[in-house]
């Protein structure tokens, strides 16, 4: 009787483990905010993220961004495979999304549009380990399929983070890409920060800082946001979020509001 009493408060124990284990185990998207999550899609396992922007430009017309598709599929637990497409129309691109947001500068007066597809790749680094950060780095490029823009742009992205405590989480990156206006060739670099908040059950909150810097463009552009955001988590597998932004400084727009989901097969 007593063999069959620690067998059956070790199942328990094991039960709960594993109920934890999947209670923890929930998607992670890269759109809930401008800086990528630092984790992959997992092994097998397909993440289908999509979104829409409206961007409010200072001097010239609002640009409308969507459906910011991208597909992330898991070969293993550490690589994934991206694909996606966007679409873009206004005054300006659309600078303030991750995943398959915008890549391109365009400064025009009348309203431009452009169709994308979005391809590339998501590694895991590094996983936490004290003051060691969970790392990951992603390569990334977008091809015109209409507008404008012929050019293929690249964009790599190297993010890393810490799990503090159950219920925050603090992720950073630094973003290049090069950029290109008319004839003039230039570098962009973006660096960010987010901190997140499990508030209460399935409500996440996070405020964010993230800006976009050209170096060697015949106008150099500063551009700086802080951004505050609310995402529910329906299903482990299923996310919906909000996020708003506003600039700070000329170069930067006046304001930003981003909608979005996230579903994980």
């Amino acid at each position: 009787m007593r063999n069959w009493a620690i067998i059956a408060v070790l199942s328990l124990a094991v039960t709960q483990r594993v109920g934890l284990a999947q209670e923890s185990d929930r998607i992670e998207t890269d759109r809930d905010s401008f800086t990528p999550a630092t984790v992959t899609a997992g092994a097998q396992r397909l993440i289908v993220e999509s979104g829409y922007s409206f961007i409010d430009n200072r001097s010239v017309p609002e640009t409308h961004s969507f459906p910011e598709l991208i597909a992330r599929y898991g070969v293993n637990e550490w690589l994934e495979f991206r694909i996606g497409s966007n679409y873009e129309v206004g005054g300006a691109a659309n600078s303030i999304s991750g995943g398959a947001g915008g890549d391109d500068d365009f400064d025009s007066t009348e309203a431009e549009s452009e169709a994308k597809v979005i391809y590339g790749l998501k590694a895991a680094l590094t996983d936490q380990d004290g003051w060691m950060p969970r790392s990951v780095v992603i390569a990334q490029a977008a091809t015109p399929t209409s507008g404008v823009e012929t050019a293929t742009h690249f964009v790599g992205t190297y993010a890393w983070g810490w799990e503090l405590g159950e219920d925050w989480l603090w992720d950073s990156a630094v973003r290049y890409g090069d950029g290109r206006d008319e004839a003039d060739n230039f570098d962009r670099w973006a660096p960010s920060t987010v901190l997140k908040c499990n508030v209460v059950e399935q409500w996440n909150a996070h405020i964010e800082y993230f800006g976009i810097y050209t170096d060697g463009r015949a106008e150099e552009l500063s551009q700086s946001y802080v951004s505050p955001g609310v995402h529910y988590l329906v299903t482990p597998d299923f996310e919906v979020g909000v996020r708003v932004g506003w600039g700070l400084g000329d170069d930067a727009a006046n304001f930003f509001s981003n909608v979005g989901v996230g579903v994980r097969y």
